[in-house]
C-alpha cells in the first residue's frame, strides 16, 4: 500500500485534467453514503470531532477521514485528513493518500467545473473574493476552464490579497491581475465571480450582478449563513453539488426557502444532473446562474485517485 505525501498530491494533480476526471466520474454511476460527524465529548463548549465520507464506483472505493480541533495545542493543526482507497473489484488497500491537499484541489476542481457547465464561453473577468488556502487552487482552475484576462482578487486583509494577486500574476502570465475594495464595482464588471470565504452576513448582493454573470459559493457550511443575499439567488438559475447537503447545510439556498421567497424547486439540478445533461444549463447569455457547493466524498475519490495513479506511474 502506497502512503502518498502532500507533495506527492501536489505533484500529482492539474488543471484542467482534474476538472475532466470530475466531469467523467459525476457522469457515470457511483455510490455515497451520507457522512458521519462524531462529537468527540459532551461538553457544550467543545466542538471537538471525528468525520468519515465515504463513496465508490466501479473502480474504486474511498474513505476521508478527518479530525477537526478548532481550539489545538500548540504544535498541533486544526484540522488532520486521510483519504484511504481501496480497489473497487478485488477490495485490497491500494493507498493513504495525504486529504488536506486532495481537498484544496478537488473543491477548486468542482468550482471549475461549474463555471466550464454554467458560465459563458467568452467570460474574460473573474472576481474572487477570499484569500485563504483555497485562492490559489480556485485560480488556477477558473483559468483552466476559460480564456480569462483580468482577475480581481478582495479579502478583508489587503495584504493577504496582495500576496495572492503577486503569486498569481507571476505564475498564470498573460492575465492582468489586480485587488479590489470596493466589492460592488468589481461585482458589476465580473463575468465570474466565486466567493470562497468565512463570512455569516451577505458579501454579494443581487443588484450588483450584471446579466450573464455566473456566480460561485464555496466558503458557507452553515444553515442560517449566507456569501449571497437572497436578491441574487431569486435572480439566478440556482444549481448545487448535492441536494441532499445544500438542503441541510446552504443558507444561501435555505435562508431564502425560510423567507417564503422560493421554495426547493428553484433549484434546477445538481452536479449529477448537470453533468449527464438531464437539466438545462445556460440557455442565453444574458442568465445569471449560481453554483453552491457544499462538498461530496465522491470528489475526494476522484482526487485521490488521479494522485494514486500518477504514484503508480512513477511520474511524481
Amino acid at each position: 500500500m502506497k502512503i502518498i505525501s502532500p507533495e506527492q498530491v501536489h505533484a500529482a494533480l492539474k488543471y484542467p485534467e482534474l476538472v475532466d476526471a470530475l466531469q467523467g466520474a459525476f457522469s457515470k454511476p457511483f455510490t455515497m453514503p451520507p457522512r458521519k460527524v462524531f462529537l468527540l465529548d459532551d461538553e457544550e463548549d467543545s466542538h471537538d470531532a471525528f468525520a468519515m465520507l465515504p463513496s465508490w464506483n466501479d473502480s474504486m472505493i474511498a474513505l476521508k477521514a478527518f479530525t477537526y480541533f478548532p481550539n489545538p495545542q500548540p504544535g498541533y493543526d486544526s484540522l488532520y485528513s486521510k483519504i484511504l482507497l481501496f480497489d473497487r473489484e478485488h477490495g485490497n488497500p491500494l493507498a493513504l493518500v495525504d486529504g488536506t491537499s486532495v481537498t484544496y484541489w478537488r473543491t477548486a476542481g468542482v468550482s471549475g467545473l461549474a463555471s466550464r457547465l454554467l458560465s459563458r464561453e467568452d467570460s474574460q473577468t473573474l472576481l474572487l473574493l477570499g484569500t485563504g488556502n483555497l485562492s490559489t487552487y480556485i485560480i488556477r482552475a477558473q483559468a483552466s476552464v476559460r480564456s480569462l484576462k483580468r482577475i480581481f482578487v478582495w479579502g478583508r486583509t489587503p495584504a493577504n490579497a496582495e500576496r495572492v494577486v503577486s503569486q498569481m500574476a507571476t505564475e498564470l502570465e498573460g492575465i492582468e491581475f489586480s485587488t479590489v475594495d470596493d466589492l460592488q464595482a468589481a461585482c458589476s464588471e465580473a463575468d465570474i465571480v466565486v466567493s470562497a470565504t468565512g463570512s455569516h452576513e451577505p458579501l454579494v448582493k443581487g443588484a450588483w450582478i450584471k446579466e450573464g454573470t455566473h456566480t460561485d459559493f464555496i466558503g458557507n457550511h452553515h444553515a442560517t449563513k449566507r456569501e449571497c443575499d437572497t436578491a441574487l439567488i431569486v435572480k439566478s438559475k440556482v444549481y448545487v453539488d448535492s441536494r441532499d447537503n445544500c438542503f441541510k447545510e446552504a443558507g444561501e439556498v435555505l435562508m431564502p426557502i425560510s423567507e417564503g421567497v422560493i421554495t426547493e424547486t428553484h433549484v434546477v439540478g445538481q452536479l449529477t444532473e448537470m453533468c449527464t445533461g438531464s437539466v438545462p444549463l445556460r440557455e442565453s447569455d444574458r442568465e445569471v446562474t449560481l453554483f453552491k457547493s457544499i462538498g461530496m466524498a465522491l470528489s475526494d475519490l476522484v482526487g485521490a485517485s488521479c494522485a494514486f495513479r500518477a504514484a503508480t506511474d512513477n511520474s511524481v
